[in-house]
């Protein structure tokens, strides 16, 4: 089954960081990268940059209209207003299904801020501590933000980037 998880990272340049990384363990075949999109937020910008990964033709991936309804709530709807904002509050209630809420939502939009990045993955890996090892000997250091796994697995993914850092 595959998971999405929302991962955060002091710098723009982050996200795109991991994205790459995951991108060549998948290679090894650590991970199996349904789908990914990343924000990069400028610190001298009003608005993050979006981008979903490209050439991800894996069975399950999302597709640009979930990601620009995601991205869309989480830092252009507060731009746009009150009337719009409602409309897209009843779309947007179909992304809870996917544990997507306003929890969530307030979490991402508290925590991607000027300077920052995240990275969204929709992935399955069945060596997760593998992952996280390569990402580690890599230099590239990320805070898991929200996640579908269990919680003894998001726990044991906390625990494992947590480790020596």
């Amino acid at each position: 089954m595959a998971t999405l998880s929302v991962w955060r990272f002091e710098t723009p340049e982050g996200a795109e960081q991991a994205e790459q990384a995951l991108l060549e363990l998948q290679k090894q075949e650590l991970i199996q990268v349904q789908d990914a999109a990343t924000v990069s937020w400028q610190p001298d910008k009003k608005k993050p940059r979006t981008r979903q990964a490209h050439n991800l033709a894996a069975v399950g991936a999302l597709g640009g209209t979930f990601w620009g309804l995601l991205f869309g709530l989480l830092f252009f709807m507060p731009l746009v207003g009150v009337v719009i904002g409602a409309a897209a509050g009843a779309v947007g209630g179909a992304l809870t299904d996917v544990g997507i809420d306003d929890d969530f939502i307030r979490s991402v939009r508290e925590k991607v801020t000027p300077g920052t990045s995240a990275l969204f993955l929709l992935a399955t890996t069945s060596v997760p501590d593998r992952v996280v090892s390569a990402l580690r000997e890599r230099g590239i250091q990320g805070e898991l933000l929200q996640t579908n796994l269990s919680h003894e697995d998001e726990a044991r993914l906390r625990e494992a980037f947590q480790e020596n850092v």
